[in-house]
């Protein structure tokens, strides 16, 4: 019997419709269960799409009948946190389907992660040890390929993302029962979406002359990295639920612990967009804390000459703490992240690592990114079409594999780096 896959809710844009497409190619079968026009829009395969339409109390009970009538065998998610795709992947695990998850690059901006089982504060990798990760790693002369460290795509993201939304406001009344897991209105995020892609050249001119500001200033200055708080990375793996308590917290420690010649620098996440007031935020803490004179914020974007020149970077759990590592700076991770390990983040109370930063062990660290790079990292973006192709590339085989990325190489020390020569 071939194969089944059902796809539950994706990155915004086609990449689901077009990889179900490969599989299709490679034998299996594919589904579509979509939630919401959004959903029902980027798939644009109508045989094979079934919309949901009961209230959400009834979600798990509609989904394992579901499973059990198609003969699902393997369950395709992005990301694993939304309560839609929690409740599918304990179905999944009860009924012996095998789960794949994509999610953003762990290391980002020219990869995306694929990974059996679940992502981020789920992912395999949380318990492994370092020891582990470094044991199996292939020959040091594998080849592995020379990425950029900067941001690509986040245009193009914005864009499906305000094209994924528009499609849902504009047919609101064929799914009735939707809400989004993100906390607000449909509208409403259509409408961040719409007001972030209009400012963006106003937030660049404010990013570059704010980050001249500090890169010529002489003053030692700590990189905190900001994230989306309605995140599910944020929501589900950490003790935070919005950015406004991780912030008074760090700016207070600062200013217990820093020297009083430093500065703070807060960054915003690319894709910030204006639902929690940062700057009113940052300024509210750094008055609280007393250090009003010694804190800035600066929009997101490429993070290169800032970490480049940072005293050390403090994040709740971001991907862009591995820049700060693949770089040597001291980091402090308040959340669960993969790269969490005793080598790699302080372990420190936040006022003592403001105080004296402890840097990581960089050698093994570089060791763990080498890992990443054999096994749950793969080449592309999920928005833009030649980073589509670059991904379908190589996710069919790897999905149709016995083994997740990690055990291949734990349990028998195999490694295929063809799609790194591409």
């Amino acid at each position: 019997m071939p194969r089944r896959f059902l796809f539950l809710q994706g990155p915004h844009g086609p990449f689901f419709a077009k990889l179900a497409e490969a599989l299709d190619r490679a034998g299996c079968e594919t589904l579509r269960v979509g939630l919401n026009a959004g959903d029902e829009w980027s798939w644009g395969r109508a045989r094979t799409y079934t919309a949901y339409q009961e209230p959400a109390e009834a979600w798990s009970s509609w989904l394992e009948a579901f499973l059990k009538e198609r003969g699902v065998t393997d369950l395709v998610l992005y990301g694993d946190a939304r309560p839609h795709h929690a409740a599918a992947i304990t179905l999944a695990e009860q009924q012996d389907i095998t789960l794949h998850v994509f999610e953003e690059g762990y290391l980002r901006p020219y990869w995306v992660t694929y990974e059996r089982g679940g992502v981020n504060g789920a992912s395999p990798l949380m318990s492994l040890t370092t020891e582990d990760i470094l044991h199996a790693l292939p020959p040091e002369d594998a080849p592995l390929p020379n990425t950029p460290d900067q941001w690509g795509t986040a245009l193009r993201h914005a864009l499906s993302g305000a094209l994924y939304h528009g499609h849902i406001a504009l047919k609101a009344r064929k799914y009735p029962q939707y809400r989004s897991h993100r906390g607000v209105g449909v509208a409403q995020e259509t409408g961040l979406y719409v007001r972030k892609i209009l400012k963006s050249p106003f937030d660049a001119i404010e990013r570059r002359w704010a980050t001249q500001k500090v890169l010529t200033s002489g003053v030692p200055f700590h990189l905190v990295l900001l994230q989306l708080g309605h995140d599910s990375s944020v929501q589900a793996h950490s003790g935070y639920d919005c950015m406004a308590p991780f912030i008074a917290e760090v700016t207070e420690a600062f200013a217990q612990g820093a020297p009083s010649h430093h500065v703070l620098v807060f960054k915003t996440h690319p894709f910030d967009d204006g639902r929690e007031p940062m700057g009113k935020l940052v300024a509210s803490a750094a008055r609280a804390a007393g250090v009003r004179g010694r804190v800035s914020l600066i929009p997101g974007g490429p993070l290169a000459t800032l970490l480049d020149t940072a005293q050390s970077a403090v994040t709740i759990n971001s991907t862009a703490a591995q820049q700060a590592l693949w770089r040597g700076l001291p980091v402090k991770a308040l959340g669960r992240a993969v790269y969490s390990k005793p080598e790699f983040v302080s372990d420190q109370p936040l006022v003592a690592f403001f105080a004296d930063p402890q840097s990581p062990d960089h050698h093994a660290y570089l060791g763990f990114r080498r890992f990443l790079l054999f096994t749950s990292q793969i080449k592309g973006s999920f928005y833009t079409g030649r980073g589509r192709a670059d991904i379908l590339r190589d996710a069919v085989d790897r999905m149709l594999a016995n083994e997740g990325p990690y055990e291949a190489l734990l349990n028998t020390g195999r490694f295929d780096n063809a799609f790194m020569m591409r």
